[in-house]
């Protein structure tokens, strides 16, 4: 598991990135449990992921209404199989809007650039 902390900041929200290599719906269910072992991750106000599996594609928004589908995308358009990724937000108290799409994206991004 690779955890990258902080890697936006936008009015209060903070943003982290994390992932690992899965091969099954069982893996991607031990990596969300594991990551939400550490107190900080399972106080988060989100934990919203995403995996392309050889069964086809998963996704979870954890309350965050659109932000698996945009962890998805980024994975397609990367074409990266077998490697689930998840972006945890914790929310600062003022609504971001569209930004917050946008930090999603970008926080993949960065997680990609690091060599997943």
């Amino acid at each position: 598991m690779r955890i990258l902390e902080n890697v936006i900041s936008d009015r209060g929200s903070r943003y982290a990135v994390s992932g690992a290599d899965v091969s099954s719906v069982e893996d991607v269910k031990d990596f969300i449990k594991s990551l939400c072992r550490n107190k900080k991750f399972s106080k988060a106000t989100h934990n919203s992921w995403a995996v392309l599996l050889s069964d086809g594609p998963l996704k979870n928004d954890d309350g965050e209404a659109g932000a698996g589908l945009v962890i998805l995308r980024s994975l397609e358009r990367e074409g990266l199989v077998g490697h689930v990724v998840c972006v945890t937000r914790w929310f600062g108290g003022r609504h971001l809007g569209g930004d917050r799409f946008r930090h999603m994206a970008e926080a993949v991004r960065i997680y990609l650039g690091t060599g997943a």
